[in-house]
């Protein structure tokens, strides 16, 4: 049985694209953007900052030592928020069906910046939701085990209850591990499939 969903943001109700971040930081630097996209890592800097631990001026500070280019952090800024692209709307539209049937949540691996942009551009992909778990909020990021435990008991819903969505595979096995359901995201069409029972459907939409 299941009692709650639990939806990543990124991927599965809004595309990223971090091409664009790299783009956009090049084209400011007037550096090749390969260059950039060699320099980047999603390594500890980039984990503190989703974690909480380091504000966005000091994660910008790091972000030009490690990528050597002399940006100031307005024109980080506007690469880093380069990041999201259109809302999934099948997903969305699914959300909405879903909401009088089950209690639907987001977590998501994210930081301050971030998390305020997104909350302003995107109102229709977090309406459905009854609330919202960030990384940088909680302290926790998938994969980690106590992240999703952290979720269930806030909830109120066991583990073995819940069916998470995510585009990243490591995230779902965290999540499987934890004793979740999960589903890995590729299309709008793996969500409507998993969800098909909840919904009344023997189809998927289009």
């Amino acid at each position: 049985m299941i009692e709650a969903v639990v939806y990543d943001f990124g991927g599965v109700l809004v595309e990223i694209d971090f091409g664009r971040v790299f783009e956009r930081w090049a084209s400011l630097a007037g550096v090749p953007v390969d260059e950039v996209r060699r320099r980047f890592a999603f390594g500890p800097a980039y984990e503190a900052h989703e974690r909480g631990e380091i504000d966005v001026a000091e994660y910008f500070r790091s972000l030009r030592a490690d990528l050597a280019i002399d940006l100031d952090d307005a024109d980080f800024d506007a690469g880093w928020q380069a990041v999201f692209g259109d809302e999934i709307a099948p997903t969305i539209a699914l959300t909405r069906a879903l909401a009088p049937r089950l209690p639907q949540y987001l977590f998501s691996n994210t930081n301050a910046s971030h998390h305020a942009y997104w909350s302003r551009r995107y109102p229709e992909a977090l309406a459905s939701l009854r609330r919202v778990f960030v990384s940088h909020e909680m302290g926790l990021r998938k994969p980690e085990r106590a992240a999703f435990e952290h979720i269930a008991r806030e909830i109120g819903v066991p583990v073995e209850r819940i069916v998470f969505f995510d585009d990243m595979p490591a995230n779902v096995e965290g999540a499987r591990a934890a004793g979740l359901q999960a589903v890995v995201v590729r299309s709008h069409e793996d969500v409507a499939r998993a969800l098909a029972p909840w919904l009344g459907r023997t189809d998927t939409p289009a």
